[in-house]
């Protein structure tokens, strides 16, 4: 049987998951995918400026196996910009880096009963947009009953590091207002439900979702662009603290 490959650490989702050619149709246009760790690696040593040692202590993997992945990444983008292909991001043997974000309080162990949801918050409420809260309420829910809630900082992180926030915190779905396509992506890369276009109390918000009567959608309802990176916010590309 042959051995499972070693998880490649990232430090987070990507806040855009697809490029298509201006002048391309978008219908009939062919598509490459560019796996998370493969697009990890271009992050780090063309963006970042990484040498390939440092990026292999950062992915934890061996110098020849970003080596391997760089090379598949970068003949991937070549043939997509040559051809005029649609390069989309997913999948790839990945797992988030924990030491690289920190979350701002601890939230304790899961049970194996256990359901943990997060809400983006404000003052009590449903925060309106996913790639601007600054905050989430942590409820974790046994047997139909909320049994603990904390407030989780995001430290101003973009929308693909906030679904990689989720994923360390161990939550199973998120309620929120406002989302876009990139960011719906990365949770369910994160393996989180997303139910969004929620508002008003998040205690009322996770109470209708314990009753089954939540009225939210698993869709992104919001224009990535106008809604979450409005002027004067930024995204915090390629940031980890």
């Amino acid at each position: 049987m042959p051995r499972m490959p070693k998880c490649r650490r990232i430090c987070g989702f990507p806040d855009y998951y697809s490029f298509v050619p201006e002048e391309a149709d978008s219908e009939k246009v062919d598509t490459l995918t560019l796996s998370l760790d493969e697009f990890e690696t271009i992050k780090l040593l063309d963006y970042e400026g990484l040498n390939q040692q440092e990026c292999a202590l950062r992915m934890g993997v061996a110098r020849t196996t970003v080596t391997a992945i760089y090379d598949s990444a970068r003949k991937k983008l070549a043939e997509a910009f040559v051809e005029g292909k649609r390069l989309s991001i997913a999948g790839g043997n990945i797992e988030i880096d924990r030491e690289r974000n920190k979350l701002s309080v601890e939230l304790g162990s899961k049970g194996d009963n256990t359901m943990r949801v997060a809400v983006t918050y404000d003052n009590g409420e449903v925060f309106g947009h996913f790639g601007k809260t600054e905050q989430f309420k942590v409820y974790d829910i046994e047997e139909g009953k909320v049994v603990n809630s904390q407030i989780l900082g995001t430290n101003g992180e973009g929308c693909g590091a906030l679904a990689g926030i989720l994923n360390i915190a161990n939550v199973d779905a998120l309620i929120c207002g406002g989302i876009g396509g990139g960011a719906k992506n990365a949770l369910e890369e994160a393996g989180i439900k997303l139910y969004a276009g929620a508002a008003g109390s998040t205690d009322a918000a996770v109470d209708a979702l314990i009753a089954g009567t939540l009225n939210a959608t698993g869709e992104a309802n919001c224009d990535h662009h106008d809604h979450e990176h409005g002027e004067g916010h930024t995204c915090g590309h390629g940031r980890c603290h």
